[in-house]
């Protein structure tokens, strides 16, 4: 049985405790009809996940998370069959004990695209990158209005006051220097930020760790996943995780993902939201990505323009 967790302190103690989150995830998969089979727990993940078997996965979201596991299941639902990359099929969900939910979804075939990368030739890079923005141009095409119920932020206009009020505050307690944090409020003020643009479906974290390719298949794309942190906003917004974590500031591949995707953004745009997004850490990617730029207009172009 999974014990109550409503801290994060709880949480912090328990998510990597094995002593406990395995029987848990067993019992839970007795009720399901898979007892005996092989619990594979995967080493990345905010919350627990499972490969049970060779066919099944199972994610766990304790109480204080249980939404996202109602967007998972809801998103996931919403767009089986309906993209170009597979995405898992949700097997069954629902509640289980002391305010856990879970989701039972299909397993997909191949391996993560981040550790797979430094061995996927150039000439399928490219070809993956094409794929990867043919994925998001169909994802962005889809009605969101079946998911508003579960999905914010509501008023796309409100979200990015917010998110622009405490910009500078968030980067100064992840600990970006002055010399960048001087330069947030003009830059975002000349942004072209937009209050009312289409409303798409957002995966928001499109990035190598939540692609799945396969080698035996002359590195396919087999599948995109974690779709707990979706949002209906701006489809620029996508664009963030894209240019920081897939093409990884590479301008060549941006603009085949571009291509597959079939249209631009300002590259002015994406540094903005990169700024604007719920998950910014300026200093993070910074180290990641270790540019020579000094200034966030001239960030904007070694990060997201395109070659």
């Amino acid at each position: 049985m999974l014990p109550v967790v409503e801290t994060e302190e709880q949480w912090d103690a328990i998510l990597p405790d094995e002593a406990v989150m395995r029987p848990g995830a067993a019992a839970l998969c007795a009720e399901l009809g898979l007892a005996g089979l092989p619990l594979e727990r995967f080493a990345e993940g905010s919350v627990p996940v499972y490969a049970v078997g060779r066919e099944h996965v199972l994610k766990l979201f304790p109480a204080a998370g249980a939404e996202d596991g109602v967007t998972e299941e809801r998103v996931l639902t919403h767009l089986q069959g309906a993209l170009p990359i597979p995405t898992p099929n949700v097997r069954a969900a629902g509640a289980y004990v002391n305010g856990w939910r879970y989701v039972l979804m299909s397993r997909l075939p191949g391996e993560g695209l981040a550790p797979a990368w430094p061995r996927i030739p150039q000439t399928d890079r490219e070809r993956i990158a094409h794929g990867c923005g043919e994925a998001l141009a169909v994802l962005h095409a889809l009605d969101p209005e079946p998911l508003a119920d579960v999905l914010g932020p509501g008023d796309w206009g409100a979200f990015l006051a917010r998110q622009r009020a405490g910009a500078v505050a968030r980067q100064r307690e992840r600990g970006l220097s002055e010399a960048w944090l001087e330069q947030i409020p003009d830059f975002l003020a000349a942004a072209p930020l937009p209050r009312a643009p289409q409303r798409a479906l957002l995966h928001t974290e499109f990035m190598r760790e939540h692609l799945i390719v396969d080698p035996a298949s002359g590195w396919r794309l087999t599948g995109l996943i974690d779709f707990e942190p979706a949002m209906i906003g701006d489809p620029a917004y996508d664009l963030v995780a894209v240019g920081l974590f897939t093409t990884r500031a590479d301008p060549r591949l941006l603009g085949r993902l571009l291509a597959g995707y079939g249209r631009g953004f300002d590259p002015r745009l994406l540094m903005a939201y990169t700024l604007l997004h719920v998950y910014s850490h300026l200093p993070w990617y910074l180290r990641e990505l270790k540019p020579v730029s000094r200034t966030l207009d001239d960030l904007a172009e070694e990060w997201f323009g395109v070659a």
